[in-house]
């Protein structure tokens, strides 16, 4: 897969910060040095990075998303070793190779009147690659852990989960937004619509929505679904007490077949992200949610999207992603 680059050890030595008598994470991690290699490997899990923001600035959003996995790989590596960590459990596959797309997408003239449009087409493509990987990812019986990108990139998620486990695929959305928007060119706000209209995508719950930020008609396109439902901020704020309760009452909405999880930084309060919010949950609330989702066998991927971080934050940002993907892969 030309458009995949699949890490050695070497791609990551510079970043492990090494201390005579410890073992971190990037000293003890699975690499593979082909996608067949996966249906040999006993690890579960297998993490790979989309390094691009192409569909957030297609729907209008802030641009940075393309540095999450960075950020990610840079504190992730540095885990210690202990009884509570197992590195061996989850293969490094790697990264999407965005660079040809981000250059093409910063070619693009912001004063054409079709700069949206064309980013959109830039949006497909990258579709297209994702879908085939996570295909092949689950095709294996492994676990994908997608960091980075906007969450356009769920479009691609549920499309290969769906081919690859040979169904359509339910999701779990913690997000502050549904990006259920018109089916107009491809953007990160519009993903799980055109999942829905391609029949790769079932039953839907989004969870921490943010009712100023929702239209009145996506709220009445849930309203009239069987397969759509939400759990509003507002109302799950109020009682932080019954939120896991609550959480596992939406797990269960989805749980009966495979389904996806998705998890938008947007709806951790004053996360660095395309959408930054002073409300919404902490992210000890959502490491909570992460750990309770884990131990679910139907859980077919993870995909942790729309972090944006910047120089000043790059490394609380990095890592809080590496905490959110160690507590999903601790059994």
């Amino acid at each position: 897969m030309k458009a995949l680059k699949i890490y050695k050890p070497s791609d990551i030595a510079n970043l492990i910060s090494r201390r005579k008598g410890e073992m971190k994470f990037g000293e003890k991690l699975e690499f593979v040095s082909s996608l067949e290699e996966l249906d040999s490997n006993s690890a579960k899990y297998v993490l790979i990075g989309i390094p691009e923001d192409i569909g957030v600035r297609a729907n209008y959003g802030k641009p940075g998303t393309s540095k999450a996995w960075n950020s990610l790989l840079s504190s992730v590596v540095n885990i210690q070793v202990n009884r509570f960590n197992n590195p061996e459990n989850l293969v490094l596959l790697g990264e999407l190779n965005s660079k040809e797309f981000m250059q093409k997408a910063a070619n693009i003239d912001d004063t054409d009147p079709n700069y949206f449009i064309k980013l959109g087409d830039l949006v497909k493509e990258i579709d297209q690659l994702v879908a085939d990987l996570i295909e092949k990812i689950i095709s294996y019986g492994k676990i994908p852990i997608i960091v980075g990108g906007g969450h356009n990139n769920a479009y691609g998620n549920i499309k290969g989960a769906a081919k690859g486990t040979g169904n359509p695929i339910n999701v779990i959305n913690i997000d502050a937004h549904t990006d259920l928007r018109q089916l107009e060119h491809r953007h990160s706000g519009n993903g799980f619509s055109y999942a829905i209209e391609g029949q790769y995508l079932c039953r839907y719950s989004v969870f921490g929505l943010h009712k100023n930020y929702t239209p009145e008609y996506i709220f009445k396109q849930m309203d009239i679904s069987e397969n759509m439902n939400y759990y509003l901020a507002e109302d799950l704020l109020k009682f932080p007490d019954e939120l896991n309760r609550r959480f596992q009452e939406c797990i269960h909405t989805v749980d009966d077949t495979k389904f996806g999880f998705e998890l938008d930084c947007d709806a951790i309060v004053d996360f660095p992200s395309s959408a930054q919010s002073p409300a919404g949950f902490s992210v000890n609330q959502i490491r909570n949610f992460i750990n309770m989702i884990s131990k679910n066998k139907n859980c077919c991927y993870f995909h942790i999207c729309e972090a944006a971080p910047e120089e000043r934050d790059t490394g609380q940002i990095g890592k809080t992603l590496s905490y959110f993907v160690s507590d999903f892969i601790t059994e």
